[in-house]
């Protein structure tokens, strides 16, 4: 089993519901693919003083878990996949960064 944990981290603040409809976007597009086992969204939760620090903050968690590599890499050729990137990204920019590892618990 791996887990494929996706930080999104948006250049400029966005609106709540633009946020929750990404994110629901991207679940559905990647359960769609039947390629992963499970996928979870979560919105990073901001402490004081962490907009000094010199690294990527996040605004958003997506993890995907799947079976291999195999099924990772299905996931995220799915039809879909990119075209809901590409669309937030066009309207929103941010960066992403992701880990792929084995269960942490």
């Amino acid at each position: 089993m791996i887990n494929h944990t996706m930080i999104l981290s948006f250049d400029q603040p966005l609106p709540d519901t633009e946020l929750d409809q990404y994110l629901t976007d991207i679940e559905q597009v990647v359960l769609d693919s039947g390629a992963v086992q499970s996928v979870t969204t979560r919105r990073h939760i901001s402490v004081p003083g962490e907009e000094v620090i010199p690294g990527l903050i996040a605004t958003a968690i997506v993890e995907v878990a799947v079976a291999d590599t195999d099924a990772l890499a299905k996931a995220f050729s799915a039809p879909g996949v990119l075209e809901v990137i590409g669309r937030r990204q066009s309207r929103h920019p941010y960066k992403i960064s992701w880990a792929n590892q084995e269960a942490l618990a």
